[in-house]
């Protein structure tokens, strides 16, 4: 094992390259013009293979270089190698229709109704072969399970990923307040302290308190909200406010809803970012690449 190991430390590619010209052309100073190398680095190269393999590997014979047995015994994995060595170095070419593999996704509860429905649309279509999985977002371990690379991507809010991770926002979406549809208010348009002074419900995915996303841009207009009730998902919000009287805030993306509708405010909140994200390796990968795009492109 120990002279073996030895051995494939002292080979390397241009040496197997010369042995594999010089099965093709048996003669030295053809293999020198095709490499780019003088005759003497050739015969050099050739000592080096003599030694290592303890052949003679090529007999002179007038111009031509007469290979032995051994020396085409190596012909076929000498053939081999180079060529596996070249597929290694191609660059990847991605194909969808082709592609077959298992790819896991942790997706927010508002990307799970925005944008999944038509991400899967398209890769039912287009990467007939994928498997996908959809996890529910869980921002504490986040870190820890797409470092071990079970998940693949994110989407989700900047505030919701850890710093190390890469990631592009695919579009800025705005809340919209919204009440149940049968409700009815005696004033057309909210000023935001009356917004404020309404019963509201928020949602509250990653803890189960009654604070809301838009809290700290009332405070600065001097307001605190009157939030009764706090939810885990978005997709409880429309069924909870067909049957109240509160309102809350929306992403429009989700609507309409025939359970809601918008109430007009004197001013609407700032806008967040949705995102994609992924660890740092996989940002060559062409999975990664083409289902971002895919989602980009939504």
């Amino acid at each position: 094992m120990v002279s073996v190991m030895n051995g494939m430390n002292r080979l390397d590619i241009k040496q197997l390259r010369v042995l594999q010209a010089l099965l093709d052309l048996k003669n030295l100073s053809q293999v020198a013009r095709k490499m780019g190398l003088t005759q003497q680095a050739i015969s050099e190269q050739l000592r080096k293979l003599r030694d290592l393999f303890d052949d003679r590997l090529f007999i002179r014979q007038g111009n031509s270089m007469v290979a032995t047995p051994k020396a085409l015994a190596m012909r076929q994995p000498i053939d081999e190698i180079l060529k596996q060595l070249e597929v290694l170095l191609e660059p990847e070419v991605f194909t969808p229709q082709t592609y077959k593999g298992v790819f896991t996704i942790s997706a927010t509860d508002y990307a799970t109704q925005a944008l999944l429905p038509q991400l899967f649309s398209i890769t039912r279509c287009e990467a007939p072969h994928l498997k996908l999985i959809v996890r529910d977002f869980a921002s504490d371990n986040i870190n820890q399970l797409i470092a071990a690379g079970e998940l693949d991507l994110l989407i989700t809010f900047p505030e919701f990923i850890p710093d190390n991770l890469s990631y592009v926002t695919l579009f800025e979406e705005q809340h919209l307040c919204v009440t149940g549809y049968k409700n009815t208010f005696a004033t057309e348009i909210f000023t935001l302290a009356q917004v404020a002074a309404h019963p509201q419900l928020v949602v509250s995915p990653s803890r189960a308190n009654l604070r809301g996303s838009h809290d700290q841009w009332f405070a600065e207009k001097g307001l605190k909200r009157h939030i009764v009730m706090s939810v885990p998902s978005f997709s409880a919000v429309p069924d909870i406010l067909h049957t109240t009287d509160m309102i809350a805030f929306y992403p429009a993306r989700l609507l309409p809803n025939n359970k809601v509708k918008e109430i007009e405010i004197e001013a609407l909140p700032p806008t967040f970012k949705v995102i994609a994200a992924w660890h740092p390796r996989t940002s060559d990968s062409g999975i990664h690449r083409w289902l971002i795009e895919q989602l980009r492109n939504l």
